[in-house]
């Protein structure tokens, strides 16, 4: 929370402050976001206008996560800068300020909502390690920036798995064991028989 009876409610007076505020909970996104309890660096100017104080600044907070290609852990510092408006309740005819508007509460303001808009929606939904992380191999897992320069795996075209029992051998498909084109038994053709002879011709 920030005092602002320091500025007397003066339209043109300004204050400049630094904070070093710890952060709260769930401040960041999936991959990437502030620990809990961690320093929040702010560097602030509150100026007071006829309908409130206006505060300007930038926040630095520290960042954890990890890279959305190769998963490994990150860490470093983000800055994101904002300004917002908060109104006197007794002003705009009655504190009739619209429902976006943030208000002062006893010449306090929570800077909270502010930081957390300024902050979590900044960050990016993928943080990279390195602009040019390679990420994961797709068919061992093994993080490609460590891997030989010609990693690589022989996968065959699931396009071409139904061919994959044909094996181009010459052999008739449902033949019939120790049969032969001419016929059947493994016998040549016969000719007609003699019934007188009782044997065949020829």
């Amino acid at each position: 929370m920030l005092d602002t009876r320091a500025l007397g409610r003066q339209p043109g007076s300004s204050r400049r402050e630094k904070h070093k505020v710890p952060a709260p909970a769930d401040f960041g996104g999936e991959m990437v976001g502030v620990p809990e309890g961690a320093d929040i660096e702010l560097d602030l100017l509150l100026e007071a206008v006829l309908e409130g104080v206006l505060v300007s600044g930038t926040a630095s907070v520290p960042l954890t996560g990890e890279c959305a290609r190769c998963l490994d852990p990150i860490s470093s510092t983000f800055e994101a800068d904002f300004q917002e408006l908060f109104v006197y309740p007794d002003t705009r005819s009655g504190g009739n300020a619209e429902d976006d508007e943030l208000r002062l509460e006893d010449d306090l303001i929570d800077l909270e909502p502010v930081l957390r808009d300024a902050v979590v929606l900044a960050l990016p939904l993928s943080p990279l390690c390195r602009d040019d992380c390679p990420g994961l191999c797709p068919e061992c897992g093994a993080r490609l920036a460590d891997a030989e320069p010609d990693h690589h795996h022989d996968v065959a075209d699931p396009r071409w798995a139904a061919l994959k029992d044909l094996t181009g051998d010459g052999a008739t498909p449902n033949a019939a064991p120790g049969s032969s084109p001419g016929g059947s038994g493994g016998e040549g053709p016969r000719g007609p028989i003699d019934p007188r002879e009782g044997k065949q011709e020829g």
